[in-house]
């Protein structure tokens, strides 16, 4: 089983998207037993808050199924047990490092380095372009499932 951490600064908006993003990508291609996704909070910030209402309405808009969750933290522990640890923006890895310590297994990664074109995800928390966000986390979802085929 391939285990997947997605990690933002409060996990009520990226993180969460990518997450349900993913699972709903495995499940379209009948791979829902190969994976286990989750997301996770660098900062102390949003812990135990659900979902921010613009993920919510993007996804739903899409018919992309949303769990219900609440935002936690990121722990030490969390990098002994997933396989990848992929942030939305380099601000978000170096405070994963600040948590897990050194990326020894080279688990961390930014999820727009597995495309074509490299960059962060903007958060939509200040630029509330949800839209912007859906199609990066996306674009970022599907080219990571390439490279895991490879």
């Amino acid at each position: 089983m391939i285990k997947v951490m997605f990690v933002c600064l409060g996990n009520i908006c990226r993180s969460p998207m990518a997450e349900f993003v993913l699972k709903e990508l495995v499940r379209r291609q009948g791979m829902e037993n190969e994976f286990y996704i989750e997301s996770s909070a660098t900062s102390n910030e949003e812990i135990g808050n659900g979902v921010h209402y613009g993920t919510l309405n993007k996804l739903n808009s899409i018919g992309i199924p949303v769990e219900s969750r609440r935002a936690k933290k990121l722990t030490k522990k969390d990098y002994e047990e997933f396989d990848y640890i992929i942030a939305m923006e380099e601000s978000n890895i170096r405070n994963i490092i600040r948590i897990i310590g050194e990326d020894t297994e080279n688990k961390v990664y930014r999820l727009l380095d597995f495309t074509n074109n490299p960059r962060d995800i903007a958060d939509p928390w200040y630029t509330g372009n949800f839209d912007k966000t859906y199609e990066d986390i996306l674009e970022g979802c599907n080219a990571f499932l390439k490279s895991i085929e490879k």
